[in-house]
């Protein structure tokens, strides 16, 4: 008994449909002579289209409605045809099929031809309406689903920051799981790829124990990807690979629940270097979605450059989901099958794929001969044994994640540490400070203040000759409102050196988006500081009002008032005694005279000796207010943007560390 494959669906009549029909077949086939038409004579099993040729003696006669998918390998109405054809041969006194067969599994489509007018079948159920198997939907480990989470926080932080390119990969990693999950986990899904002549039809054929993938000396053979599937629940992959239902087959071991192969899924793939640029797309699509690939090689293409230039070699991460076959060894004299096994051994060494062997994960090798089966065992065993873990799917999306991190090295990770430090935020306000005079601020507040002190402290002459200089000359002591054209334009260069300067010492060793992201920052930030600059120094540069008087003040006006009083007693005495108003006594007036203009000065000094530390306090003071408030608009206009890009590449860094496996860096 062999498997049943499928063929092209072409548009005809179901006998079962009318009763006419259905007697008519039933009376052919219970003519002495009719034999079944599933005895072809061969060996090898009749097609669809060959049974249906074989029984009406014209063209083919399937059945085709919506819902029914024609071949047994078919999900899901490909269960209902098999158990039709199980019911169907279990209800006949040999309990067998009409060739004689001990197994139940036919072609359902003739199967139900046959027996639609037969006895009735209790067992059987309507094959218009199948149960859709239970899909147990794949489950990934606690590690697996913290790195997905972790890359999909990750593109969602970078889209502004990088273009959709860059991120392309991550985001088909996160669809494929996304999609992959939701699909059966009891499954997996293997594809068969190989170069022109390899024998991968040869080996899917022998996989399956029947002739379902055409083979020949024709190039290219295999035109489109074929799926075969050892046990129900399979056919939303099967869908997810684009393969059409005409091409779905069942292998012979399909109704076999003790099958080690049992959960398989494979697809057999046009040739990878076929000169059919469609064959080559459709390799490269399904390559991108199964769980396993087994590649394919024979001894005069296995060092193919191609092939390890554009598959081999990218897929080093997914090592642990591959099998390279070294198929057609009985073309291989003697030794020559090792020594050829060895040296594709070191090519795949050279490519970066780990190997399997002695225990560890890695990349399964075999030397094999589709023709004769020689080999053939040694692969079926592992590869039940590989689909009877049901860690292929989450070992490949694992190796798809380590491959998008790989291309997003670049973009994310950093040799040394980033970041802005205190000291090139300390540098840059002092920048600002200098930009807007907030030095040349205090220094003038501090005259001003040492003037106001001289003014209230000073002997009357002195004031009045300093009120008559003050009326001559312009103030000074309080910046203008508006600095000449010379020094404006050197305040906002300084501004922007100072901007600058920043940006560049934020943006050192920050993968260039990054970096690129850190000065646009800084520039518009930059954009109108001197102009809020030039307000906050018209603004805070001077304090409002007089400068405050200590309280020694008022002591020094009245000794200074004294002094004069002095002056002026010992003058009028004077005078009175040169007139003769008062008796002669020079001394008297004399010394008081002296007192008064000595003491003026010295009340004066004094007071200007005294009023440094105020006023240098008060000038600083200035200068404080001056520079705060230039930091805190060059804060608010460009160092907070900076920071703040540099926050969101310090948290991708962090989700980057988890997509890797490892805490972020620096």
């Amino acid at each position: 008994m062999t498997a049943v494959t499928d063929q092209d669906h072409t548009e005809h009549h179901d006998p079962t449909d009318h009763p006419q029909g259905a007697v008519a077949a039933q009376d052919r086939d219970d003519r002495p002579g009719n034999s079944d038409p599933r005895e072809g004579g061969s060996g090898n099993g009749l097609t669809g289209e060959a049974a249906s040729t074989g029984s009406s003696g014209g063209p083919a006669a399937e059945d085709e409605r919506p819902g029914d998918l024609g071949a047994p390998c078919e999900e899901p109405a490909n269960d209902a045809h098999a158990r039709v054809a199980d019911s169907d041969t279990s209800g006949r006194p040999d309990g067998g099929s009409r060739a004689g067969s001990s197994t139940g599994w036919d072609d359902g489509l003739i199967a139900r031809r046959v027996n639609d007018t037969a006895a009735p079948r209790p067992a059987a159920r309507d094959i218009r309406a199948p149960v859709a198997p239970a899909v147990t939907p794949l489950t990934y480990d606690p590690p697996l689903h913290s790195r997905l989470d972790a890359m999909r926080e990750l593109v969602g932080l970078s889209r502004t920051r990088l273009d959709s390119r860059t991120l392309s990969e991550a985001g088909r990693v996160l669809d494929e799981a996304t999609a992959r999950r939701r699909l059966s986990g009891q499954h997996t899904v293997v594809a068969i790829a190989g170069a022109t002549g390899s024998g991968k039809s040869q080996l899917f054929n022998a996989l399956a124990g029947v002739p379902i993938s055409e083979t020949g000396v024709r190039r290219p053979t295999t035109a489109a990807p074929i799926a075969c599937s050892w046990s129900d629940g399979a056919a939303g992959l099967i869908e997810r690979l684009g393969i059409p239902p005409r091409l779905r087959r069942r292998p012979l071991q399909a109704t076999d629940p003790d099958s080690p192969l049992r959960g398989l899924v494979l697809v057999d793939l046009p040739d990878h270097d076929s000169a059919a640029v469609q064959h080559r797309e459709a390799v490269d699509r399904v390559l991108a979605l199964v769980d396993a690939v087994i590649w394919v090689v024979d001894p005069e293409k296995y060092a193919d450059a191609l092939l390890h230039e554009r598959y081999l070699r990218p897929m080093a991460a997914h090592a642990e989901v591959m099998f390279v076959v070294l198929n057609q060894i009985d073309r291989l004299p003697g030794e020559a099958a090792e020594q050829v096994l060895d040296d594709l051994r070191r090519l795949l060494d050279e490519d970066g794929i780990a190997l399997g062997e002695y225990g560890e994960p890695g990349t399964t090798v075999l030397a094999l001969s589709a023709l004769t089966g020689d080999g053939v065992g040694e692969l079926r065993e592992a590869l039940g044994q590989f689909v009877a873990e049901r860690q292929a799917p989450t070992r490949r999306i694992a190796a798809d994640v380590d491959v998008a991190a790989a291309r997003l090295w670049p973009v994310y990770a950093t040799r040394q540490r980033t970041g802005l430090s205190e000291e090139a935020r300390e540098e840059f306000s002092a920048r600002l400070a200098d930009a807007v005079g907030a030095t040349a601020a205090g220094e003038a507040a501090e005259r001003a203040w040492l003037r106001n002190a001289n003014r209230a402290c000073g002997t009357p002459w002195l004031r009045l000759w300093r009120w008559y200089q003050d009326r001559r000359e312009v103030p000074t002591g309080r910046l203008p409102l508006r600095a000449p054209a010379d020094e404006e334009a050197t305040a906002r260069q300084q501004v922007e050196h100072a901007v600058r300067t920043v940006a560049e010492r934020a943006s050192a060793g920050l993968p260039a988006p990054w970096a690129q992201a850190v000065r646009e920052a800084a520039v518009r930030g930059s954009q109108g500081l001197p102009e809020a600059l030039d307000e906050l120094a018209a603004r805070a540069g001077v304090l409002p009002g007089r400068p405050p008087r200590p309280g020694w003040w008022p002591m020094a006006v009245l000794a200074q008032a004294s002094m004069t009083l002095l002056q002026f007693a010992g003058g009028l005495w004077l005078l009175g005694q040169i007139i003769g108003f008062m008796s002669p006594n020079l001394g008297v007036p004399v010394l008081l005279m002296v007192i008064g203009i000595v003491g003026g000065p010295l009340i004066e000094w004094s007071c200007r000796m005294a009023a440094r530390g105020p006023a240098r306090r008060y000038g600083q003071e200035a200068e404080r207010r001056l520079r705060e408030a230039a930091a805190g608009c060059g804060r608010a206009r460009v160092l907070d943007p900076v920071a703040a890009e540099l926050l969101r590449y310090r948290e991708v860094r962090e989700q980057y560390g988890r997509v890797i496996g490892a805490g972020a860096r620096g």
